[in-house]
């Protein structure tokens, strides 16, 4: 029994005296070398892939960025018209102030006005009425400081030139003194609320030198009926 157990180097003999070729087994570098690579297999597909891939990512960047500056453009054109409604809702408020202060001031400069009147007409002889004379100063005084404290400011107007936009003429008459549209009278005082006009003065305003018999209110003397046309209207109604 222990003489038919052949060994294992006893096969490959024993297979070739039994006229069988040899099993041999292939080394590893000739396995590989038969073996297809999968990367050489898949190169050609794997790189069109990729520039189609990369294509469609330029084509997501180019995208993103165009609707990017849009959403920029956007926030931009908000951020600018939030800007100009901040500035236009405090540009209202100022003018809303301005203008309820205006009509509050309004209210109160009549009162100064007799205040004025008042304090021109007085004329206190006693000690006692000097008293009251003088408190009623201290009145006068604390009621301008708190005008002057809110910015107004009166006018000066007389000697100045006669301005639409500060004087209201309530009356005009010649002057030898001054020239024409020179305020020489101030009838009822104006007042300037932080630069602006919180109320216009009323003035007298001179029309030049008058006749020369100095008259001041003698009108003008109406042309002859026969006088030609273009001679007429030459006057001035209120000389």
């Amino acid at each position: 029994m222990s003489g038919d157990v052949s060994t294992p180097e006893q096969e490959p003999a024993q297979a070739v005296s039994n006229g069988q070729q040899p099993a041999v087994n292939p080394p590893d570098s000739v396995e590989a070398a038969a073996s297809p690579d999968p990367a050489t297999v898949t190169e050609a597909p794997q790189s069109g892939d990729n520039e189609a891939r990369l294509e469609q990512l330029e084509r997501e960047h180019n995208s993103l960025r165009d609707e990017h500056d849009v959403l920029r453009g956007q926030y931009m054109r908000i951020a600018a018209d939030f800007d100009n409604f901040r500035k236009r809702q405090s540009r209202d408020q100022d003018e809303l102030k301005i203008q309820l202060t205006c009509s509050t001031l309004s209210e109160i400069l009549p009162v100064v006005d007799n205040f004025e009147r008042a304090r021109q007409q007085l004329d206190p002889q006693g000690e006692e009425a000097q008293a009251l004379h003088r408190s009623y100063q201290g009145l006068y005084k604390q009621l301008v400081d708190v005008l002057k404290q809110l910015g107004v400011a009166p006018m000066r107007v007389v000697g100045q030139e006669f301005d639409p936009t500060l004087h209201e003429a309530v009356l005009r008459e010649p002057s030898n003194a001054h020239a024409e549209d020179v305020v020489i009278e101030e009838l009822q005082r104006g007042y300037h609320l932080n630069g602006k006009v919180l109320r216009h003065a009323l003035v007298k305003v001179s029309m030049g030198p008058g006749p020369e018999n100095g008259a001041t209110s003698e009108p003008v003397e109406a042309p002859p009926a026969d006088a030609p046309a273009e001679e007429t209207g030459s006057g001035d109604g209120n000389g």
